[in-house]
């Protein structure tokens, strides 16, 4: 399998199998395992989002395939002084009605951006604590209360909207293609949900032309509909290859793969703020106090649970064990953290140490359509609970409806789940964009914890996280963020299950360069003699 030629922490570029010409193709075809929720750049942090918000808008600073930062809206950017960056904007872009990008719709961005209504998860935490000053066209100024080392990586993370096109609209704008104009390679013709949607190409983008005129998304999130629609021809290019078939697929002379490693963890949240938790009950269904809360029942979960199992069964292969927040050789990551070895013995004894010998009922949830075999992982981790005594049931659905209810579902809008399966892709390609998001404790004026959705707290935590946050020196700011990382696993904030590996398809003469973002960018499809 292509999983064998992927060292656990390498970075894998493409590995393309088989070429053949597709001459004069313009346009493509595409079935994507997850649809974006929204059109809107700034409604909802989630990877299907993002990735369709880059055809048709554009950050001030992209990333390549490996999360390296190269410009895009800004043509430079350069600390004048500790508390001070300056980005020299692209001159001669204009929006896709052929109004001109300026400083103003930089401006309007910054204000827009973290202030979305009822957004699941919010770009605050790469935003909040930014002031920008326009100095003028095309430059402008970001001020900060505290030095900002990983500014370009925060500034990478999110689209420049235009201000002519977004005062006044909202979510339900962008998604009508009302206000969803942009800067990008792709201009917006039609998003029907559950159904397709459709871009054209901006003959007049400022970077280089894609390959496809015209691009026709399909969500198909059945694995095996996926890849039958590929086979068929009913579609050029999939994203979410499903791990069972790789193996038969490298065989398939008609087909070509392309699989790298991604920077996502798929792990578990728990609520660790609430002593009635919904979903967390005494054997029989009576009331009990929130086990979850002490950190030997955290860590009795993560010993029940076997990842190698997981990694070998249910994802046949195509994964890699976790023990933290980013794969090994991304930045910030511990030296010292190494995945939980099963040992539900140990885990029994956590639970009769914790006071709970005999276990207690718990439902985990989760999507069924957002990562790779999501609702089987749930289904083989209740397994394995349930056999240390912890009584789980699973309940999954779509992710349209999960996010929502996992932020903001319960009561006073807080989250209203007890325990649930989530993942996370370090955004800005190091450890503090999930630091920042799922640890450090909530706290929505700030920017920081918008997907802590178990509100875990600790100072101690908090304090190395922002200490790093406002280190200059490359060093210093690495052992802060792996410190941090040490501190918030070793207390269960969450616990990792495992990295993704993710393989694409195409047809015969189609190649894909892999992301560790995970994005599927159709300006990086491109067809091969």
């Amino acid at each position: 399998m292509l999983i064998r030629k992927i060292a656990a922490g390498a970075f894998l570029a493409a590995a393309t199998l088989a070429f053949s010409a597709a001459a004069g193709a313009k346009e493509l075809t595409v079935g994507l395992a997850s649809e974006p929720t929204s059109i809107d750049p700034h409604y909802h942090n989630l990877t299907p989002n993002n990735s369709l918000a880059r055809h048709i808008f554009n950050p001030l600073i992209r990333m390549d395939a490996n999360q390296g930062l190269v410009p895009g809206l800004a043509t430079s950017w350069t600390a004048v002084d500790d508390l001070t960056w300056e980005f020299k904007l692209r001159e001669g872009v204009t929006w896709h009605d052929g109004s001109p990008f300026t400083a103003d719709d930089v401006v309007f961005t910054f204000e827009r951006a973290p202030n979305v209504p009822n957004s699941p998860s919010s770009f605050g935490i790469y935003i909040k604590g930014k002031t920008v000053e326009k100095i003028d066209d095309h430059t402008v100024h970001i001020k900060t209360e505290v030095p900002t080392p990983l500014m370009p990586n925060d500034i990478s993370t999110f689209s420049i909207v235009s201000k002519k096109h977004g005062e006044g609209a909202g979510t339900e704008d962008y998604n009508s293609g009302a206000a969803a104009i942009g800067t990008g390679a792709y201009r917006f013709v039609e998003w029907v949900p559950g159904d397709r949607v459709v871009l054209e190409r901006n003959e007049d983008f400022w970077g280089e032309q894609p390959e496809w005129s015209r691009i026709t998304i399909k969500p198909i999130q059945s694995d095996p509909a996926r890849l039958a629609a590929l086979l068929a021809g009913d579609v050029d290019f999939i994203e979410g290859v499903p791990t069972t078939d790789i193996a038969t697929l490298e065989r398939n002379e008609d087909i070509t793969l392309s699989q790298g490693i991604s920077n996502r963890v798929i792990y578990l949240h728990l609520d660790h703020f609430r002593d009635d938790s919904p979903f967390v009950k005494a054997n029989g269904g009576g009331d009990i106090v929130n086990p979850l809360r002490d950190v030997r029942v955290r860590q009795a979960i993560s010993k029940a649970i076997n990842r190698d199992a997981i990694v070998a069964r249910v994802m046949e292969g195509v994964a890699i064990p976790a023990g933290q927040l980013l794969p090994e050789g991304f930045f910030g990551v511990s030296p010292n953290l190494e995945p939980m070895a099963y040992d539900p013995e140990g885990a029994k004894a956590l639970l009769a140490e914790a006071g709970v010998p005999d276990g207690f009922e718990l439902t985990i949830h989760g999507p069924n359509d957002r990562y790779i075999n999501d609702a089987m992982i749930a289904e083989a981790i209740a397994q394995m609970l349930t056999r240390v005594g912890i009584r789980t049931t699973v309940e999954t659905m779509p992710r349209s409806v999960y996010f929502r209810r996992a932020s903001r579902g319960g009561p006073d809008g807080l989250p209203e789940f007890s325990f649930i399966l989530v993942g996370w892709g370090a955004g800005t390609g190091e450890a503090s964009s999930p630091l920042k998001s799922l640890i450090h404790t909530y706290d929505a004026d700030r920017g920081y914890g918008a997907s802590n959705r178990g509100r875990y707290s600790n100072p101690e935590a908090d304090a190395l996280i922002e200490e790093a946050l406002a280190t200059i020196d490359d060093a210093k700011r690495q052992d802060l963020l792996a410190e941090a990382t040490e501190v918030a696993i070793n207390d269960g904030a969450i616990i990792p299950l495992h990295y993704q590996v993710n393989t694409w398809a195409g047809r015969k003469g189609i190649s894909y360069n892999a992301r560790t973002d995970e994005y599927t960018l159709f300006t990086e499809v491109f067809s091969v003699e």
